[in-house]
């Protein structure tokens, strides 16, 4: 056997080792359940909650990870604070309308996926997002998510979408199809969408997900425990964040791993598909736990501007943010600094 040989194998024994005794890892041998409001891996970084499960990596940090499957955040959250799971992956408007009620236990420890995949995509004839003066842009409705947030995109690059004819259509899959059909010259859709729109010619993507983000980098999910989990099982927490971080990483190093991955657990999209994906998600991996603290804080203003919260005091950071768990993981890892800010 040679050297590089024998050095996996005992590597190997150690990490079997250290799953079957739990030394050094989790603290509890009792299921730890996270609830997610997806009925299968979704196509988004989300899913490597999912993937974390199916390729072993919660076992290889000693937490026996169960995913709990619900349809929407309010059974999320329910289930949270009825003890139906240690962790529930929920909107941070969400968490805040929440902790507002009264569940001020509530606090986000991570971000498995911070972004909504947006992306801004018109006739080919629009070159640059400067272009848009004059044209039709579809948006759900006025004020909707996609409209606010493109309207903050846009305002970032020193344009207006008031300068466009914003036009209410509706959901993104009919959006799309209106601009495949060119009933409108541009709009914000999902790269899913975009994915599976059965024909681009004369399409482009005018401001892909990466530059979305940038001009508008609103938090769209954080994965919560209330603080009797962390005072109980803070360890697990920590194996939770370990898990996702190094997966996370691998994923961002190597996107074809992603791909193989999914394609055993969605075999119903196409794997052109799946690889057209992983290339817009290159850099949108929590590579450092997806808690950056200017990000934060930029959604929470963005959202207390919103109708939802106009009658309500701002949130302070620490009281919906707790960031230990996830600075012992970079404590432990170090800092990955190519994407994904670790900034408190």
């Amino acid at each position: 056997m040679s050297k590089k040989s024998l050095l996996a194998s005992l590597c190997g024994g150690v990490a079997l080792l250290a799953v079957s005794t739990g030394a050094g890892l989790a603290q509890s041998d009792q299921p730890f359940r996270l609830i997610v409001t997806h009925l299968e891996a979704p196509l988004v970084p989300n899913s490597v909650m999912d993937l974390a499960v199916e390729l072993g990596y919660f076992e290889a940090e000693g937490v026996n990870v169960e995913l709990v499957r619900v349809q929407q955040t309010p059974s999320a959250i329910a289930a949270l604070q009825s003890g139906e799971g240690e962790m529930a992956n929920i909107g941070v408007d969400a968490l805040l309308q929440v902790i507002h009620n009264g569940a001020t236990d509530f606090r986000a420890v991570t971000s498995p996926n911070k972004s909504l995949p947006f992306l801004i995509a018109s006739k080919e004839e629009i070159a640059t997002p400067a272009d848009l003066k004059g044209r039709s842009f579809g948006v759900g409705r006025v004020g909707s998510l996609d409209h606010s947030l493109s309207s903050k995109v846009l305002s970032s690059m020193g344009l207006s979408l008031d300068d466009s004819e914003v036009i209410s259509i509706g959901q993104p899959d009919v959006r799309g199809q209106a601009l495949l059909a060119g009933q409108i010259d541009a709009t914000t859709i999902s790269i899913g969408v975009w994915s599976e729109l059965p024909d681009t010619e004369g399409l482009h993507v005018l401001v892909d997900a990466d530059a979305y983000y940038e001009g508008a980098p609103v938090v769209n999910k954080v994965n919560a425990v209330t603080t009797e989990v962390l005072e109980s099982r803070g360890e697990d927490v920590e194996a939770v964040i370990r898990a996702l971080t190094k997966l996370s990483r691998e994923f961002a190093e190597d996107p074809s791993k992603w791909v193989d991955a999914m394609a055993k657990v969605r075999p119903d999209v196409e794997r052109a598909n799946l690889e057209m994906l992983a290339e817009a998600f290159k850099g949108s991996w929590s590579v450092n736990g997806g808690l950056s603290a200017k990000e934060l804080s930029y959604t929470a203003e963005w959202l207390y501007e919103g109708e939802d919260f106009k009658d309500l005091e701002p949130l302070t950071l620490d009281a919906w943010l707790h960031f230990p768990p996830a600075d012992a993981v970079l404590a432990e890892l170090g800092t990955d600094d190519s994407m994904d800010p670790a900034d408190r």
